[in-house]
């Protein structure tokens, strides 16, 4: 099975690298910024010691459509996609927040609410909820942002602007962005017969000033979806809804003894395993798209990237 975990290419004008949890990013001559997308799974937190076979090409290319699908919403980064697993864009400044934002009481939520809280990020949540009920309104509930093999954290708006992470200028766009983003996403998602519960996005501002929304957009990876057939007998009968999301393997995880906590240890990922979530991961890219998954060449994808950036490179001169 092969896969694409870790990144060290050296490329014309190159300044940087960055590693996140899941993409490598590097910038070019401080103008442009190389975004490749690996088989890396994080999740809780923590990446997993397995490459997901493809995994890297369906968040690259989910995520590539759906910025195509809100751009004359909200201006993104992205300029080219030269390879199936990566993407080009204008260099920004990450905001040090993720702007997540909830419409049903799911995933972090509910564990929170199921603990006895019902306030989420400074945002109160009804009593007498039930896990995958929706909220009355989508919650927004950001989440500080991590360096690879730290946890997010839970953030009000109130502490964001209290301790200057983000302006209150620059926080009403990411707000209004975060907003419109999700409602079309929903609807998108809505013409998939799927309902998008929670998503995440990310902005960065450019050199001349302008907010850009950038990374991952309505992926697995960063999005909880349930399909609408069922929702509402499900939710009435108090059974587990179907989902399309990475909620899979947390769940997995969860029932192997490990949720990313101090002295737990990775389960181990049989190859078997393995090949069941690449499988999920087709199964999500074909609902949320609507489109059949074409897969890439893998036999040697560290060349396939290598050789298609650097042509990609020259010609722009």
């Amino acid at each position: 099975m092969n896969t694409i975990t870790d990144t060290n290419f050296n490329f014309p004008g190159q300044k940087s690298i960055y590693k996140g949890k899941v993409r490598e990013v590097y910038n070019i001559n401080d103008e442009q910024l190389i975004m490749i997308a690996t088989d890396r799974l994080s999740a809780f937190d923590v990446v997993m010691p397995k490459g997901i076979p493809y995994k890297g090409q369906i968040l690259n290319q989910i995520a590539t459509k759906m910025m195509a699908a809100t751009q004359d919403l909200v201006p993104n980064w992205l300029t080219a996609t030269p390879d199936p697993n990566v993407a080009v864009g204008h260099m920004c400044e990450p905001f040090k927040v993720e702007m997540v934002i909830r419409g049903y009481m799911s995933g972090h939520a509910a564990r929170e609410y199921k603990a006895g809280k019902r306030m989420l990020c400074g945002v109160p949540m009804s009593e007498g909820m039930k896990e995958n009920d929706a909220f009355p309104e989508p919650i927004i509930t950001p989440a500080t942002k991590a360096a690879k093999g730290n946890h997010d954290e839970d953030i009000s708006r109130e502490d964001i602007l209290k301790r200057g992470i983000v302006s209150e200028d620059d926080y009403l766009i990411l707000e209004d962005y975060t907003r419109k983003l999700f409602k079309r996403g929903s609807e998108i998602a809505a013409e998939r017969g799927l309902i998008l519960v929670d998503t995440k996005y990310e902005f960065g501002k450019t050199k001349n000033g302008q907010i850009l929304l950038i990374d991952e957009i309505h992926t697995p990876d960063s999005s909880r979806y349930f399909y609408v057939d069922g929702y509402e007998e499900r939710q009435s009968k108090g059974e587990p809804q179907k989902q399309l999301s990475k909620e899979f393997v947390r769940q997995w995880l969860i029932r192997n003894g490990f949720q990313g906590l101090e002295g737990q240890k990775v389960p181990f990922m049989s190859d078997d395993y393995i090949e069941t979530v690449s499988e999920r991961y087709i199964e999500l890219y074909e609902n949320i798209t609507g489109e059949p998954f074409i897969k890439a060449d893998v036999s040697n994808i560290q060349e396939r990237i290598e050789a298609n950036v650097l042509a990609f490179l020259e010609s722009q001169g």
